[in-house]
């Protein structure tokens, strides 16, 4: 078994395209993942598969719920250790004087072309920062995420890929869940 954590991209976010998280749940258990189980109501969600191809597994939950709710949503697979990487690797995180609710998580669809990359600047200059990481976006935001322009829409159009971002609070707690599953998965059988 492996531990993953998916995120719906646009769910429930102003009361369009609502999906509860027990339907969620259950869309999941159909596809017979294990210990399924979500954090708040904006698509996140922690399960564990016998399946190693994240590709694979992200077009099964997209088929499954475009066939269940009749519209696509984005959906973007990582594993435990995808994760892992994601919080070690936050250059955001070292820096003591930044406040962690500032800092957010874009996650990519795919990995973008490197042209795109040496061609993306900051659009503002109101000190926010980012920094591309494969198909993962770290982003500081010292005015608050309402007010950045390194917004979802603009990565979205700049990389003309899905994205959806997460802050660093449900980064982190989706990382501690999957963590708690993964260690009870792989305990030693007595």
């Amino acid at each position: 078994m492996i531990t993953y954590i998916s995120l719906l991209r646009g769910i429930n976010v102003s009361g369009k395209r609502r999906i509860t998280m027990e339907e969620l749940v259950h869309i999941y258990q159909a596809l017979n993942f294990t210990n399924v189980e979500t954090y708040l109501q904006s698509g996140n969600v922690v399960f564990e598969s016998t399946e190693q191809d994240k590709d694979k597994l992200t077009h099964t939950i997209e088929a499954e719920i475009e066939n269940y709710f009749g519209s696509p949503i984005n959906v973007f697979v990582r594993n435990i250790g995808d994760f892992a990487r994601i919080v070690a690797g936050n250059p955001f995180t070292s820096a003591k004087h930044l406040e962690p609710v500032k800092i957010h998580v874009t996650f990519l669809y795919n990995t973008p072309p490197g042209n795109v990359l040496a061609e993306l600047k900051n659009p503002n200059e109101d000190g926010d920062e980012f920094f591309v990481v494969g198909r993962k976006i770290y982003i500081y935001c010292p005015n608050g995420y309402g007010r950045t322009k390194l917004s979802n829409n603009f990565l979205e159009g700049r990389f003309d890929m899905p994205a959806t971002t997460r802050n660093w609070k449900t980064v982190k707690a989706l990382y501690e869940i999957a963590k708690m599953k993964d260690l009870k998965i792989n305990q030693p059988k007595v």
